[in-house]
């Protein structure tokens, strides 16, 4: 791999560390002020909202822009936005209201970040190497994600909110700076200019007629909503039921990376074994353990060892998908393909944390999981053959 792969791996780490130390600090300070399910879990509403409202003309501007520009200028805005955030709950300014603006903005910087950080792999990996390259990306991303983020975020907010919320903004100063050091343009060429509009409806046209990234980006949808959904009042579940501290919720988290650990790393391999449809069967059924898990014990140490193995799944199938989107898309179509991609799988997450909230305090959280559960197997339908 090259230099510039090397210092985007890097970069990429610190800046979803960041993500992993949030995603846990946000609902950990929010039950400081409510202990509703359903404010709780809007936050996760309001930090995928701009998924469904902004992926689309964030693609466009992806495919215009320098995509390492685009995600200099996303870190920058998300570190100073928490900054701001961290500054008012000094003050003694916080509150639940506080932390849904701040969800907000920051998921909306997060979608151009995300967008062009996809984007970009294929200008600088050659489509050989995407598989293995992904997943290398993955292990760095969701290690520091979902491995270190989360037990650290447990820490920091036990120790203060303010620190909680500072720590990431710092991350994603350092994010910037790794990413400055990768030199070149990653401008895409166009052949003639077009509207913003027009560029969005070329991407929606160009997705809806490969049949095998509609069928992946719908099979997303309904494992993203599944799984925000559960995840949305996950908080309530451990810390309740359960009965873990803060700390102890991070570290539950933090089975999930180890087990993302493991899959981005064997991806690749159990692609080049078993192919790719049957390494999607077998990686949804594993993440459907994840989902449903807490449906059958309260035993940290069950709910752990799910969560490990869904955590494998998941990521040999983020590996899986990832790359072979990058290989049948035009690169000067990526950012489109991309949002569009996303607008549909990542779309029902705000949707699928507002159903969790709304259903665990209609049926209870033990039931919701296991309703879930179900939801996701349910993407096994759109899986036909894509060894081809």
């Amino acid at each position: 791999m090259s230099r510039a792969y090397w210092q985007l791996w890097t970069s990429s780490g610190l800046s979803n560390l960041a993500d992993g130390i949030l995603k846990v600090a946000l609902p950990l300070v929010a039950v400081q002020f409510t202990r509703s399910p359903t404010l709780v879990a809007g936050l996760a509403v309001a930090v995928t909202l701009p998924w469904l409202v902004c992926a689309l003309p964030v693609g466009a501007l992806v495919d215009r822009l320098d995509r390492r520009r685009a995600m200099l200028a996303a870190n920058l805005a998300r570190a100073v936005l928490l900054a701001a955030v961290t500054a008012a709950v000094l003050l003694g300014w916080g509150s639940i209201w506080l932390l849904y603006g701040a969800a907000f903005l920051i998921g909306t910087a997060e979608t151009v970040y995300d967008t062009a950080a996809q984007s970009i792999v294929p200008q600088i990996v050659p489509r050989e190497r995407l598989t293995q390259a992904n997943g290398r990306l993955y292990a760095a991303e969701l290690t520091a994600n979902q491995f270190v983020g989360p037990p650290l975020a447990g820490l920091l907010a036990a120790a203060a909110a303010a620190l909680a919320f500072a720590t990431p903004a710092a991350l994603w100063l350092l994010a910037v700076a790794a990413l400055f050091l990768v030199r070149g343009s990653y401008r895409v060429e166009r052949a003639e200019p077009a509207t913003l509009r027009a560029d969005i409806a070329a991407g929606l046209r160009y997705l809806w007629r490969q049949k095998v990234l509609r069928r992946l980006a719908v099979l997303t949808g309904l494992f993203n909503f599944a799984s925000n959904a559960t995840s949305a009042v996950l908080v309530l579940y451990a810390t309740g039921p359960m009965n873990l501290p803060e700390a102890g919720y991070g570290l539950l988290l933090g089975t999930i990376a180890a087990g993302s650990l493991v899959g981005s790393l064997a991806g690749a391999w159990l692609e080049g074994r078993l192919g790719r449809t049957r390494t999607l069967v077998v990686a949804l059924l594993a993440g459907a353990v994840l989902i449903g898990v807490p449906a059958a014990t309260t035993s940290p140490y069950l709910v752990g060892a799910g969560f490990f193995v869904g955590g494998i799944g998941i990521v040999v199938a983020n590996v899986v998908m990832v790359s072979l989107r990058q290989r049948i898309t035009p690169d000067a179509m990526l950012g489109r393909v991309n949002s569009s991609y996303r607008l549909i799988a990542w779309g029902t997450m705000p949707l699928g944390a507002l159903v969790g909230g709304l259903l665990a305090q209609q049926i209870g959280l033990r039931p919701l999981f296991a309703v879930m559960a179900l939801v996701a197997l349910t993407g096994l339908a759109c899986v036909r053959a894509l060894d081809t």
